[in-house]
């Protein structure tokens, strides 16, 4: 044995000091989104079932869950509606009194400094539950394209800091940007769902925003889970249209995706820890089968290491708790 020759890496292992000196990769409160779906009507705060922890939350309520986000440190919200009535061309989303106007001016008028990023999307909104004006029971994208700057510019106009398309139109950055920059507001920035898979694991979201559809499903505007180079694609689009930060969504099952487009593209990129990502472990930690806060910690690390500059996720007052 002592003829051999070999690296011993386990010099930098030897303590939990010796660790964090040497640690390469970091999560912090600042790089945490939260999400908040806010609804209509009073004294509402109500779990939403598949997904422990989240609620449905009317704006009367949400003095007391604003005033715990801030208080854990955390920097940024993520605002999703539900609306109490819908119709086929999802006028609430672009009211100006609609709910996620109204809870970004609520937020905004109390805490200024936290930047509330506004989910610009119509499947909560529409009756049919798709993220477009369906005609013949097909998703319209030309004609959608108009609604979803309309909704934009509400909502910036109701105070949001950043606008996230999360429809998968074609064309739906530049639709956007062009509605911004004609109504003057050409300094609010575009987080992109840039990469977004038909994914599984949206389930208890969907439970959350009411927003499953009536009929068929999103395979022809969101993306084939097989496919890699149609993301980058889809990324290098975005780009050029006026993106400002590009988001992978689902995250987990997509750190490959994740990789490439931090590694291609020079913009901010965004991981969305996603519902189902969420629930699966919410359920393994409620049964006793796995230690949640490691695993959690673990896994939006993994999210950070493969490129992810923020990350929107259900746990991050869990998360801020921890770092705290």
């Amino acid at each position: 044995m002592k003829d051999l020759q070999f690296n011993r890496h386990r010099r930098l292992r030897q303590s939990e000091t010796m660790r964090a000196l040497v640690r390469e990769t970091h999560l912090r409160k600042e790089d945490l989104i939260y999400p908040l779906f806010v609804v209509e009507g009073e004294n509402i705060k109500n779990v939403v079932p598949s997904m422990p922890g989240v609620y449905h939350i009317s704006l009367d309520n949400l003095q007391a869950e604003m005033d715990e986000v801030v208080s854990l440190g955390i920097k940024s919200i993520i605002l999703f509606g539900v609306p109490a009535e819908k119709d086929e061309l999802g006028k609430q989303a672009y009211h100006d009194h609609g709910i996620v106007q109204e809870a970004t001016r609520f937020v905004k008028e109390r805490y200024p400094d936290l930047v509330v990023i506004a989910d610009t999307c119509l499947c909560q909104y529409t009756s049919h539950g798709h993220c477009g004006i369906v005609k013949d029971g097909k998703v319209l994208n030309d004609e959608t394209l108009d609604l979803l700057a309309k909704t934009a510019v509400s909502q910036v106009e109701a105070g949001a800091d950043i606008i996230a398309p999360s429809n998968m139109m074609d064309g739906f950055v530049a639709a956007i940007r062009h509605g911004l920059d004609e109504a003057g507001y050409h300094d609010v920035p575009i987080m992109s769902y840039a990469v977004k898979y038909s994914s599984s694991f949206y389930g208890p979201f969907r439970d959350a925003a009411h927003s499953t559809p009536q009929f068929g499903d999103r395979r022809t505007y969101q993306m084939d889970p097989a496919n890699r180079m149609e993301a980058l694609r889809e990324a290098q689009s975005d780009m050029e249209e006026g993106a400002d930060f590009l988001i992978v969504k689902p995250a987990l099952s997509y750190l490959d995706i994740m990789r490439e487009v931090k590694d291609r593209f020079n913009a901010p990129v965004v991981a969305y820890n996603v519902s189902g990502e969420y629930s699966m472990v919410k359920a393994a930690a409620q049964n006793g089968w796995v230690n949640e806060q490691e695993i959690v910690m673990e896994k939006l690390t993994s999210m950070k290491r493969a490129g992810a500059d923020l990350i929107i996720t259900y746990f991050a007052k869990d998360v801020a708790n921890w770092l705290s």
